[in-house]
């Protein structure tokens, strides 16, 4: 909120905008009032009254939509766009994801310039899809997942040569073959391939050394963190979904694994996607959203046991 309100503060310093934009402000007020947040500083910061009646009903679907509204016809007086960049889109409950979707909607029917770059995992196309269904059209979905083989090995390649360091071909195949060329891990296994090598070269010998280092690293830190969210049922989950091998696989395959119903891990199963650690790439299938964590459940639980979720 305090950026909302730097944003339509900016936008009122327009000569042609300066009345939209206090009528933003008070809009703004209202949201806050209606649903009784205390930000500090952004209500001490608004010293208009509010507009009564409008986006202070308390309802985030409805005042919502008529916030962000007042925002876009004050950035179309003032003729500057206006960007909200959302990270984690997933964690959005279903009420937020219906604002958020409704407000959108309203900005494109009356053509006004504001967009909403979103980014989460892959069951945001779901989830949209679940909250409004005219979502599917009102946005596109382009998938960032790993790299394409050109673009990791430029990832690797180009900061190394900038430097006056390259990285022999073979040590080039290896890192993408071990990463499977997710970004993340491009740039773990290169930091520390770089600072084993001696001299200008870094060879195959260079990484397969930084092997140890590097999963030691997501180890501790980037599985860790994930998997140290999760309750007992759900980590017995996700060793039966390793067990599997790489790749998505069907839910009736996990249960057989743990020697249970499918229908039993169906609410262990919608826990796990709702924490982002799987998702389904199609009905009926699931999969973990970052590579190598199948490995790293292996690992961690060395053997699979017969399990009741509970």
């Amino acid at each position: 909120m305090p950026g909302l309100r730097k944003a339509i503060i900016s936008l009122s310093l327009k000569e042609a905008a300066k009345e939209k934009g206090r009528y933003a402000l008070s809009v703004l007020k209202s949201f806050l009032s209606g649903l009784h947040i205390s930000f500090g500083e952004v209500e001490i910061g608004i010293t208009s009254e509010p507009a009564l009646g409008v986006a202070d009903s308390g309802d985030l679907e409805a005042d919502l939509p008529e916030l962000i509204v007042a925002l876009g016809e004050a950035a179309k007086a003032a003729g500057k766009p206006v960007v909200f960049l959302v990270d984690e889109l997933q964690y959005l409950s279903n009420q937020e994801f219906s604002a958020l979707i409704m407000a959108m909607h309203k900005i494109n029917q009356r053509l006004l310039p504001v967009i909403l770059i979103g980014a989460g995992l892959p069951q945001i196309l779901g989830l949209a899809g679940n909250s409004k269904s005219y979502a599917e059209r009102l946005f596109s979905y382009p998938a960032v997942g790993t790299l394409k083989k050109e673009d990791a090995r430029d990832a690797i390649v180009a900061p190394a040569h900038g430097e006056g360091v390259q990285f022999d071909v073979n040590a080039v195949e290896e890192v993408m073959r071990i990463t499977e060329c997710y970004p993340y891990f491009l740039q773990q296994w290169g930091y520390d391939a770089w600072n084993i090598a001696e001299g200008t070269s870094i060879t195959l010998d260079d990484v397969r050394q930084a092997n140890m280092k590097s999963l030691a690293a997501l180890d501790e830190g980037f599985f860790r963190v994930r998997y140290d969210r999760c309750t007992p049922s759900e980590k017995m989950y996700m060793r039966a979904l390793a067990e599997l091998g790489r790749g998505h696989h069907r839910s009736s395959d996990i249960a057989e694994k743990l020697g249970i119903k499918s229908t039993s891990v169906a609410p262990t199963r919608s826990s796990l996607i709702k924490k982002g650690m799987i998702y389904s790439p199609s009905f009926g299938d699931t999969a973990f959203t970052v590579p190598m964590f199948d490995d790293y459940m292996r690992r961690t639980i060395p053997k699979l046991k017969k399990h009741r979720l509970a």
